[in-house]
């Protein structure tokens, strides 16, 4: 990522009516150089580098043809993916609204609803390569509570990767610290023939968050 880093800290007086955990964040906000750097780049967020930092080291988008962005807004991820890869057809979901991406068909409905696997899957015209997982569970400050709800939402991303991939594809998801549980560690393990924890330069230093990226899907495995 270029950018000096050399401009002068921004500091935000506190506003009326604004708390002082969001005064440090839109401070830190003013103050991130992979913020001012995505601003200057047309990405959406800061998140986008994560990902180019990711397939970088990993060869992630080489040769991907089908692409599932789960948690796709605001979008950054599949940007990256559309500028790597522009041939590949993308489908994202998310809760939030997300503004258009050319390329991508864009379902705004909770991935956990029963009927979100056959959405994403009806968008392609075959299963994906790729699956990408950048979700994280609302936050409610109990760090405990915050890491399960999120890991529950990686545990569906497994079993939808697990039911939906093609062989050889390659999963991607946001865990925290202590990376993945035992339990769902062992299951990738299984059902990939490499599994890794990664944190790209692009997450910031204090954040808890890390990604599992599992590479070479061994195809549907009779039970």
């Amino acid at each position: 990522m270029r950018g000096s880093g050399r401009d002068p800290v921004k500091r935000l007086k506190t506003g009326k009516g604004r708390t002082a955990s969001s005064t440090r964040w839109l401070t830190r906000q003013l103050n991130d150089p992979y913020v001012k750097q995505a601003k200057a780049d047309g990405y959406r967020s800061r998140a986008a580098y994560k990902l180019a930092e990711l397939d970088e080291r990993f060869s992630l988008l080489k040769g991907v043809k089908r692409v599932v962005d789960l948690g796709i807004a605001p979008g950054g991820w599949s940007q990256i993916v559309r500028q790597h890869a522009p041939a590949a057809k993308v489908v994202g979901i998310d809760l939030l609204p997300t503004d258009p991406i050319e390329g991508v068909t864009i379902f705004q409905m909770d991935f956990m609803a029963d009927e979100a696997p056959a959405a994403l899957e009806g968008a392609l015209d075959g299963p994906p390569d790729l699956i990408l997982s950048d979700m994280a569970a609302n936050t409610v400050g109990h760090k405990a509570t915050d890491h399960l709800r999120t890991m529950g939402l990686v545990e569906t991303a497994v079993d939808f990767a697990i039911n939906t991939l093609a062989t050889d594809g390659a999963f991607v998801a946001k865990v925290f610290a202590g990376g993945t549980d035992a339990e769902l560690l062992g299951l990738l393990k299984k059902n990939f023939r490499v599994v890794k924890h990664a944190k790209p330069p692009a997450s910031r230093k204090g954040s808890s968050e890390w990604y599992v990226i599992a590479q070479g899907f061994k195809g549907r495995q009779e039970s």
